[in-house]
């Protein structure tokens, strides 16, 4: 059992404006090969980012990294190899370590060594929306099989479809401060260090959508 609380608007701000400097730059950086947009998703993007009170784990941000037809002629890994690469060449200006690279996203973070504590991080994952031929939305990620060392895009699990649309329903409806409990009540009971922030909002978003009538 954890003791998760919110983290202020006041903290977040200058480390959000940290990120998106880093971005930029990691953009102009591989702009010659190919170009992506970006946007902070989940928890991150409706102020809902938590820190474990008490523990050495800091609070996380999530980023979705959108890459754009200019990347067609690169794999899997070139591009996140790419991205990685300058990550490590801008991240640490800003006091991140290098990347680590998971199964669904590309890590940094800010650490107190003195301290052993993590202060703050932000997980990137490399992400291609796209429209099939039936007219239906879809999204694929670059998948890291640390056991075959193997890159391939993988299709997102359903629960991270139309997240956004089924939170601006949620918060119509009125439903929002059940989003935020619930979210807090997973996070806290969560015992897997790799279930990471982006996929316990999206249970939560699932749920509350489930049980007040969403997807009737």
């Amino acid at each position: 059992m954890h003791n998760l609380r919110y983290v202020t608007r006041k903290q977040l701000s200058p480390v959000k404006k940290e990120l998106v400097l880093i971005i930029n730059n990691v953009q102009n950086l591989i702009r010659k090969d190919f170009t992506f947009q970006f946007y902070f998703v989940g928890s991150a993007e409706r102020n809902m980012v938590t820190y474990d009170v008490g523990t050495n784990k800091g609070f996380d941000f999530d980023v979705n990294i959108q890459v754009n037809n200019s990347s067609d002629k690169f794999t899997a890994e070139q591009i996140k190899t790419k991205i990685r690469l300058a990550l490590d060449r801008i991240a640490p200006k800003f006091g991140f370590d290098y990347a680590e690279d998971s199964t669904r996203v590309l890590t940094i973070k800010v650490k107190d060594r003195k301290k052993s504590r993590i202060l703050y991080s932000c997980d990137f994952a490399i992400v291609n929306d796209y429209i099939d031929d039936d007219g239906n939305g879809g999204q694929e990620y670059i998948h890291f099989n640390k056991r075959q060392n193997k890159y391939s895009w993988k299709e997102q699990s359903q629960g991270f479809y139309l997240l956004e649309e089924k939170a601006e329903w949620i918060n119509d409806n009125g439903y929002w401060q059940k989003v935020r409990a619930l979210y807090l009540d997973k996070k806290n009971q969560n015992n897997d260090p790799n279930k990471h922030s982006r996929s316990i909002y999206a249970e939560t978003i699932h749920e509350i959508c489930q049980k007040y009538g969403y997807y009737n």
